[in-house]
């Protein structure tokens, strides 16, 4: 049995996902909230601090309403969030989230809708890859690029 095989029969036997989990320090509610209103993400799941059937977990205090564990979907991706366990500043650094979208139009929108209140790096321009590409980072520190989809040959 080659390398390759053994290699085939790993990925057979084991399913693997990779998600982004998303720390908001505190504004987890309302990110998500931003989300669902600016680009529609789906809340499909929500657990507080106070509904923890685990009373050995215990939150930093005031911390009984905020979000113990959250999962949401933007398009076809899944993501996870919570509220941290703390109010220290969300740190983002040497990540990105890429959104990827059908056309300049709606690049557009998703653009403007994630910069509101947050800060451009760079606008939505054509590039030698795709018709509309930019970056930014929104109101709650989290670095985003918006990218076309590449036409299919």
């Amino acid at each position: 049995m080659g390398k390759r095989a053994d290699q085939d029969s790993i990925h057979k036997e084991s399913i693997m996902k990779v998600q982004a989990y998303v720390s908001f320090s505190g504004r987890c509610e309302e990110a998500l909230e931003f989300y669902k209103k600016s680009i529609g993400a789906e809340i499909t799941s929500l657990m507080r601090w106070k509904d923890s059937p685990d009373e050995t977990m215990k939150p930093p205090p005031g911390y009984a309403e905020k979000v113990m564990n959250a999962v949401f979907r933007i398009g076809d991706t899944e993501l996870m969030a919570d509220d941290g366990m703390g109010e220290k500043q969300a740190g983002f650094k040497g990540m990105t989230l890429a959104i990827e979208v059908a056309d300049d139009a709606e690049a557009e929108r998703v653009f403007t809708a994630l910069g509101h209140s947050g800060t451009v790096q760079m606008p939505l321009t054509k590039t030698f890859w795709t018709s509309s590409f930019g970056m930014l980072t929104d109101r709650f520190g989290v670095p985003w690029m918006v990218n076309v989809a590449a036409a299919k040959a």
